[in-house]
Order: structure tokens, then C-alpha cells, then sequence
């Protein structure tokens, strides 16, 4: 009875970790399942049977984690289930089924997803479930990838540019080609937003310095013209969640240029934004700031007491710099 308690006790733990995002949790549970790797698949696959779509998004996550060919073969037989059903809590697991492919090192997770792309782009898909499937294949990327991708994006009646258009540019171009590509003025805007938005799935130390590029692009971007254009001011939001998801990594290893940049965006973003808050670029702002930009948070600091108390924190940050 002991053990069947502890089993249900895991399984409630992992949908909750599952539930408040902390992945960390969440896989500490996985392993708690059972006594090695085949108790752990079958619990997990038996929790894909839950009506719960929560509990469902939990068990793919986890067999995710736990990867191989009996992962991916479980994951796409759940794929189509999740599919026919054509409800919003399907379409929620689809998506962290994905997310579970993305990251399973299996040759055939790359094909199930690339089978996905292909039934996806007969159909009329909602941008969230292109996003999804385009940051997993991102994951999973390979040159011949790239033709299904193409071909894909001329069947697609998705107006563009949405994720796959994203994924496209990620794939045709090297590190080095994708940093001129992000600083050419005349490539729109929107165009980069969608890259951005892929490559949150994930930044590959050989891409890390096209971050530098993103960042260079708006350097010249005024705060009125940040005011003006949602485009704009949208790309710079999405740059600088991208920055903060690995800021040791990403913010930290910015050069100098780069640094001086981002507090320049930072706080022309904070100005154009106010009084509705950029909770981003307050906290980037007090990262990489001076000691007189204390005062210039506290003037824009937002009436909301939540979101002021970021402010106030950044401030201190700068202020603590002296």
C-alpha cells in the first residue's frame, strides 16, 4: 500500500511542478515514478490516459525527459489522439507534445515532428500550434529539414510572417549570415520578431553573438519612434525576454558596445512605455544601468504596486553600484 501511495504521491507532484513551470521540480518527480526507466514509462504512459489535459501535458513533458524510440512512438500515437479531439485542452497538449519531441536526441522525434508539419500545413492552423511545432523542429534542426520546411510554407494559409518563416531563416543561415541579416535595416521588422520568437526555444553557443546583432538594430530606434511603431517596441520586448531567459549567460556575455546598447534601448523603451509598464526593460536596466538611472526608474516607476516594486528593485540595484 506503502508504495502505492508513494506512486500516487509522485504523480500528484509532477503535475503540480508541471502546473507552476518549475522544470527542475518536475523532473526530480519523473524519476520518482518508479524503480528505473520501464516502471517510469508505463506510469507516465498510463497518466496520458487521464481526462485531466493537465495530467496529460505532465506525461508527455516526462517522456520527453526520459527520451527513446518507445517515447517517440507513444508521443505521436498521442499526438493524433490529442488532435482529433479538437478541444482547447488537445490543442494545450499538442503543443507540450511538441515540446517533448523537440528535445527527445531520436532520429524519429525529428520525423514525427516533420510528419506533423506536413498534415499542419493541409489544414488551417492557429499561429500558437506553428510556433510550437517550429521551435521544436528548431531544436531538432538538420539540413534536410529545410526542403519539407519550404515546401511547407507554400502550402500554409497562415498570413505571414508566423513561426515557420522564422524557422526558415534560422535554417538557411549560418551564425555569421544571421547577424548581417538582423542588422540589414531594410529587412521588416515583423520578420525578426518571428526569429526571435524561435530561437527563444533555444540560442546554440554558436549563434550566441547574433544576439549582439539584435540588440544593434535598434540602437537607433528613438523612444517617440518606439512610442509610434507597436512593431518596434513589440521586437524590443521580445529581444529582451530572449535576454532574460539566460541572462548569465546572455546579458553577461554581452561586449561592452553591446551593454552600452541595451541600457540605451532599455531606457528609451522604460520612456515610450510609460505610464504602462516594461517590466523587462526595468530589470535590464538595472543590470546593466549606472547609478544615475536610479532616478530616472523611480520617475517612470508605475502606480501598480506589483509592478512598481520591480522598478524600485532595479533602482536600488543601480544604486547599490556606487
Amino acid at each position: 500500500m506503502a508504495s502505492k501511495i508513494d506512486g500516487a504521491k509522485a504523480r500528484e507532484e509532477l503535475v503540480r511542478a508541471f502546473k507552476e513551470g518549475d522544470e527542475e521540480r518536475a523532473r526530480i518527480w519523473v524519476s520518482q515514478l518508479g524503480a528505473g526507466p520501464r516502471r517510469v514509462r508505463g506510469v507516465l504512459e498510463a497518466l496520458l490516459e487521464d481526462p485531466l489535459g493537465l495530467a496529460r501535458q505532465a506525461a508527455a513533458f516526462g517522456l520527453g525527459e526520459l527520451g527513446g524510440a518507445a517515447s517517440v512512438r507513444r508521443l505521436e500515437q498521442q499526438l493524433a489522439m490529442e488532435e482529433a479531439r479538437g478541444d482547447a485542452d488537445g490543442a494545450a497538449v499538442v503543443e507540450d507534445i511538441l515540446r517533448a519531441l523537440g528535445r527527445i536526441e531520436e532520429r524519429g522525434a525529428r520525423l514525427s515532428l516533420m510528419r506533423k508539419l506536413e498534415r499542419l500545413a493541409r489544414g488551417t492552423p492557429e499561429r500558437s500550434e506553428v510556433y510550437a511545432l517550429a521551435r521544436a523542429l528548431w531544436r531538432r534542426r538538420h539540413p534536410e529539414l529545410l526542403p519539407g520546411v519550404r515546401q511547407s510554407l507554400g502550402l500554409l494559409s497562415l498570413p505571414a510572417p508566423h513561426g515557420l518563416h522564422g524557422l526558415c531563416v534560422l535554417l538557411e543561415k549560418s551564425p555569421e549570415e544571421l547577424g548581417s541579416w538582423a542588422r540589414d535595416p531594410t529587412v521588416p521588422v515583423e520578420e525578426k520578431t518571428r526569429v526571435l520568437a524561435v530561437l527563444e526555444e533555444e540560442v546554440p553557443e554558436a549563434w550566441l553573438p547574433t544576439l549582439s546583432s539584435f540588440l544593434f538594430a535598434a540602437q537607433d530606434w528613438s523612444e517617440p519612434s518606439l512610442r509610434q511603431n507597436r512593431e518596434a517596441a513589440y521586437y524590443v520586448e521580445c529581444l529582451f525576454s530572449l535576454l532574460l531567459m539566460d541572462r548569465d549567460r546572455f546579458v553577461a556575455t554581452l561586449p561592452e558596445q553591446g551593454l552600452t546598447v541595451l541600457r540605451a534601448v532599455a531606457r528609451r523603451l522604460v520612456a515610450a512605455t510609460f505610464p504602462n509598464p516594461s517590466l523587462r526593460a526595468a530589470t535590464l536596466l538595472g543590470m546593466t544601468g549606472e547609478p544615475e538611472d536610479a532616478a530616472f526608474l523611480r520617475t517612470h516607476c508605475p502606480a501598480d504596486s506589483v509592478c512598481a516594486q520591480v522598478f524600485l528593485n532595479a533602482a536600488q540595484a543601480l544604486r547599490d553600484k556606487r
